[in-house]
């Protein structure tokens, strides 16, 4: 698995940007400079993420969200299970 995270990556299952082995690791995320902790999806190459809106849901029963945009980081925030252990043996 890559050590950089996708452009594009979404929480909801019901999207085609969503990766479960990729949420598993762990995402961190920066936007505008602040470290963010409530993004439902993001886009690095568009540079925008989503947001939840409070806790109000569509008819649907999924929650909104809201469009920011500006500059996106994206990193992971642990490394992947084959990873560490080769990490350890080189060190």
């Amino acid at each position: 698995m890559s050590d950089t995270p996708p452009d594009r990556l979404s929480v909801n299952p019901n999207s085609p940007h969503f990766q479960r082995e990729v949420l598993e690791r762990g995402i961190g995320i920066r936007f505008k400079g602040v470290e963010r902790h409530d993004v439902e999806e993001y886009s690095i190459s568009e540079g925008w993420i989503r947001v939840g809106l409070g806790k109000k849901v569509d008819r649907k029963g999924q929650p909104l969200t809201i469009k920011l945009t500006g500059p996106v980081e994206a990193w992971f925030e642990r490394p992947a299970e084959g990873e560490a252990a080769g990490d350890e043996a080189e060190g």
